[in-house]
Formats: C-alpha cells, structure tokens, sequence
C-alpha cells in the first residue's frame, strides 16, 4: 500500500469519527466556533514486527517526519513528538512508537491540499521515497490513529 493511499485511508477514518462522533466527544454541537478554532490532537500509534522497530523509526525519521516538521513551519501543524515504551507489554497491547500531532484545528489536519507539492519539494527523488514510504508500512504489523480531548479534573 503506497503511502498516499494509506494516508488518505487514515484521513477518511479521522473524518468519519469526526462527522459521527465529534459532538459525542465535545459535548458541543460540530458546527460551534470554539471547536473549529481549538487546537486538534491526534496520537498516531505504531506497532512493527518484532525486531523492525528501529528500521521503521529511522524510515519515519527520514521520509515522514521532514513533511511534519514542513507542516509546524506553515503553521498547520502547531507541535509534533513522539515517545517509545520503555518496557515491554502483552503483544496484544503493545505498541512501538507513538507520534503525537497538535494540528492548528481539525480542518487543518483534515486538509491535504499542497501535500503532494511539499513531498516532491522535499523528496525530488519520488522513486526511492514511495518505496521506503513501502517499506515503513510493510513492517508495520498495526497502526491506529487516535483523537483525543483534554478532561478537566477540576470541573464538577
């Protein structure tokens, strides 16, 4: 699967969560300002094959994370990190990496327009980027992506 099409796979499942569950998450009705203004985080899990987590992580750190990083200098992404586990878990819980994206707002991080422009501008050589973007997502046994909200503590 190339990488154009899972992202546009993963970019479709962010929207239908949005467009079926956003009012459930919020509590506040889609079409509200305050939810279109508010920053947009989504933590993207990833879980290699055993023993392939750091050939992904070097791939992801040399084709995927400079189109990030171009995404925080335009503005639409405001913040991207990523963590490890430090210890293991049971395989049916385990996950590898997990990239943390602070998107501008939720239309930004559902706007693709210009993606193919910045990855040919920083990739010149299309050949060889579509295949390690080929090989990052063959050794990946899972990958899910996760929208989340702050929950106030304090609030009764």
């Amino acid at each position: 699967m190339t990488f154009r099409i899972v992202l546009a796979k993963r970019l479709r499942l962010v929207l239908l969560v949005l467009i079926v569950g956003l009012p459930a998450y919020t509590g506040v009705p889609a079409q509200t300002p305050q939810v279109k203004d508010k920053p947009y985080v989504v933590e993207y899990y990833y879980r290699a094959k055993w023993g392939y987590a750091d050939e992904f992580i070097r791939l992801f750190k040399k084709n995927h994370y400079p189109f990030l990083k171009k995404k925080v200098d335009l503005g639409q992404a405001l913040q991207v990190t990523a963590e490890s586990p430090i210890y293991h878990a049971t395989e049916d819980g385990r996950w590898d990496y997990r990239v943390r994206i602070v998107w501008k707002n939720v239309q930004t991080a559902l706007d693709n327009t210009g993606d193919d422009q910045i990855l040919k501008q920083l990739f010149p050589d299309q050949e060889t980027f579509k295949r390690e973007e080929q090989r990052r997502f063959e050794i990946l046994l899972a990958h899910w992506d996760v929208p989340i909200k702050s929950v106030n503590l304090d609030e009764k």
